[in-house]
C-alpha cells in the first residue's frame, strides 16, 4: 500500500512537471530528470561507451588513478553516499580505497530502482563495502543518508560524471548551498565538472554517430506514452544539439517536423507544435577551474584540491564543507 502511494505521488509530479514546462513559451521544455527511467538510464550506459564521448572515460580515469589522494583527505569514519549513482561502476575506486582503510558504508541513491540493482552486481564483491540503497531524489535521498549516519562519522558525497552541468549556473549554486545545509563542518563533496573544450569536440559528443544520444532523448516522450497515456508519434521528432556560446553548454532539442497536436491524458494538457519548433530537453554546462573554486566559496564549501584530466579536459574538485 506504501508503495503504491509512492508511486501514484511520482507520478502525480510528472504529470504536473510535464504540463507545467511544456506550457512554457516560447520555449517548450521538460526536465531533464525524467530522462534517466529504467530505459533512458540503460540507453545513457551505452552513450558513456561511445568514442564520441570522452566524459565519462575522463571521470574513471581521475577517480581510478586519484583515489587513494581523494580519500586520504577524509578520516577513518567516513560514509560515502553517491547522488544518482546509476549502477556504481565510477564509485569502485572510491570505495575500494575506502575498505582498504577498514571498510566503509555506501549509499547509492538513484530515482532507478534497476540501477540500484546493478549497485549490488557492481559492488557487491568488494570486501568490507556495506551497500545500502536509497530510492529516492537528490536531495530527498542525501537528507535519508544523514538522518541515519552516528555521531563522529564524516561524510563523503559524490556527485560525478559533471551531472552538476545539467543545472543552469544560478540553480545550480542553489543546489549546492542546500546540499550543503544537511552536511557538517568536515564533510566533503567530490564534484566532477566538464571543462570547456573545442565546440566540434562537443557537438560530436551530444550528437553520436549511431543516434544512441537521439534514442536517449526520444525516451521521454516515449515515457511520457507508458506512464501519462500521452500520444507523441516519436517519428516526427528529430534530435539536435545546440551549443550555447554566451552561456557555455550544450542544449538538447527534440525538433517537430511537422505540425502536430499531441494529448496527454494524465496530466491533463493538450497542445500544438509548429512545424520547426522545438522541445529543450537538457542543458549540460561547460566550467572553468578558477569558476569552479568560486563556487565552492560561493556556497559554503572551500575548494581543496582539483584533478584534471589531460586527454578530455574534465576535473574532479574536492570540496570541504566550511567550519562555521
Amino acid at each position: 500500500m506504501f508503495a503504491q502511494v509512492l508511486d501514484n505521488r511520482a507520478t502525480q509530479e510528472f504529470a504536473d512537471d510535464v504540463r507545467r514546462h511544456l506550457s512554457k513559451t516560447p520555449q517548450r521544455e521538460l526536465y531533464s530528470k525524467y530522462l534517466y527511467d529504467d530505459i533512458g538510464s540503460a540507453l545513457f550506459e551505452v552513450i558513456t561507451l561511445l568514442p564520441e564521448y570522452g566524459l565519462t572515460r575522463a571521470d574513471e580515469r581521475l577517480l581510478h588513478l586519484n583515489a587513494s589522494a581523494i580519500v586520504a583527505h577524509m578520516p577513518t569514519a567516513t560514509i560515502v553516499a553517491e547522488l544518482g549513482s546509476g549502477s556504481g561502476k565510477k564509485a569502485r575506486w572510491i570505495l575500494e580505497a575506502m575498505a582498504g582503510r577498514g571498510g566503509v558504508t555506501y549509499y547509492p541513491i538513484d530515482v532507478s530502482i534497476s540501477a540500484l540493482h546493478a549497485c549490488h552486481n557492481e559492488l557487491g564483491a568488494i570486501g568490507a563495502v556495506h551497500i545500502e540503497e536509497v530510492p529516492a531524489g537528490y536531495l530527498d535521498g542525501l537528507e535519508m543518508v544523514v538522518s541515519r549516519r552516528i555521531p563522529g562519522q564524516s561524510l563523503l558525497v559524490l556527485f560525478l560524471g559533471s551531472t552538476i552541468g545539467n543545472f543552469e549556473r544560478g540553480l545550480a549554486q542553489d543546489f549546492l548551498r542546500q546540499m550543503r545545509s544537511l552536511l557538517l563542518p568536515g564533510d566533503a563533496l567530490l564534484l566532477g565538472c566538464d571543462l570547456v573544450k573545442p565546440i566540434p569536440q562537443l557537438l560530436a559528443a551530444y550528437d553520436d554517430s549511431i543516434g544512441a544520444t537521439a534514442a536517449f532523448s526520444l525516451n521521454i516522450l516515449a515515457r511520457i506514452n507508458r506512464e501519462l497515456e500521452g500520444n507523441f508519434q516519436l517519428h516526427n521528432f528529430r534530435h539536435e544539439a545546440r551549443y550555447n556560446v554566451s552561456e557555455r553548454r550544450i542544449e538538447m532539442h527534440l525538433r517537430s517536423e511537422v505540425e502536430q497536436t499531441v494529448n496527454i491524458p494524465l496530466a491533463d494538457f493538450r497542445f500544438t507544435l509548429r512545424r520547426g519548433e522545438t522541445i529543450w530537453t537538457e542543458s549540460s554546462h561547460k566550467f572553468g577551474l578558477e569558476e569552479i573554486r568560486q563556487m565552492a566559496l560561493n556556497t559554503g564549501f572551500v575548494c581543496e584540491e582539483q584533478w584534471v584530466d589531460s586527454e578530455w579536459p574534465f576535473a574532479e574538485s574536492l570540496f570541504r564543507v566550511k567550519s562555521s
